[in-house]
């Protein structure tokens, strides 16, 4: 089906109407996600997961604890051992749910959390690539992944798990356009390169938003008050934002 069905709730059950109100999926399962890859999750009055395609057709039955939607042909599902795993769209388990806890895969990895509650990577044969020894990890950007040590500072990873930059600040942002924002040890943020090389030196109170089309917006507080400012990416203030008082 080519057309865009939307959630719909009705007499407490959740369903979904097409573009002209239509009900194509009649309002029967106690929670619905939204359809990722041809396929919706539903949650039955059992409270257990399942996936349904565009016309309403069970394909997975609601068999499992709780469960992700589907990316890059998988979803993380969760057992009755409370364990997960993942399966594929004709219901098989082609990774066994032996994780604490699993995300959905992006550029073929997908972020799995161990009983220590340390944070790893596993590609789509459930090997690990990159081993379960972090205290946070993002997500990848531009080749990169951000992550917290034991330390709680931050540094980046390649997708072989190599450190390419160490762990060495206290806030860390994800890379956009080449550049990263990152917080130093007195609070005050800047810009790194894939490299770990300071870019823009750490001299404002927050980052607003990363670099889109050349341009990022920082914050420096002065008088209780707060004041934005669009930045080149040599650092050099090119437009100035109103003031927003706190409170």
């Amino acid at each position: 089906m080519n057309i865009k069905l939307q959630k719909v709730y009705r007499d407490s059950k959740y369903g979904f109407i097409d573009e002209t109100g239509k009900i194509v999926v009649p309002c029967q399962w106690s929670e619905v996600g939204d359809f990722h890859e041809g396929l919706a999750r539903i949650v039955d009055q059992d409270k257990k997961h399942g996936f349904i395609d565009e016309t309403g057709k069970i394909v997975i039955p609601c068999q499992w604890n709780e469960a992700g939607d589907f990316s890059e042909e998988l979803a993380s599902v969760e057992d009755e051992n409370g364990r997960w795993g993942f399966i594929d769209k004709t219901k098989n388990v082609v990774i066994p749910c032996q994780w604490y806890y699993a995300m959905g895969f992006s550029e073929g990895l997908a972020r799995v959390i161990d009983e220590n509650m340390k944070q790893g990577f596993i590609d789509k044969t459930g090997t690990a690539v990159i081993p379960c020894q972090w205290n946070e990890a993002g997500v990848f950007s531009e080749g990169l992944l951000r992550v917290l040590d034991e330390n709680k500072k931050f540094g980046y990873i390649d997708k072989a798990g190599q450190i390419v930059i160490p762990c060495q600040w206290n806030g860390a942002g994800d890379f956009s356009e080449g550049l990263a924002s990152v917080e130093d040890e007195n609070g005050k943020c800047g810009f790194i390169d894939k490299t770990g090389n300071v870019v823009i030196p750490c001299q404002w109170d927050h980052i607003e938003e990363d670099f889109r089309d050349g341009v990022a917006v920082v914050m420096n507080i002065r008088n209780g008050s707060m004041h934005f400012y669009d930045i080149n990416k040599n650092g050099k203030v090119i437009g100035k934002g109103g003031n927003f008082f706190k409170g």
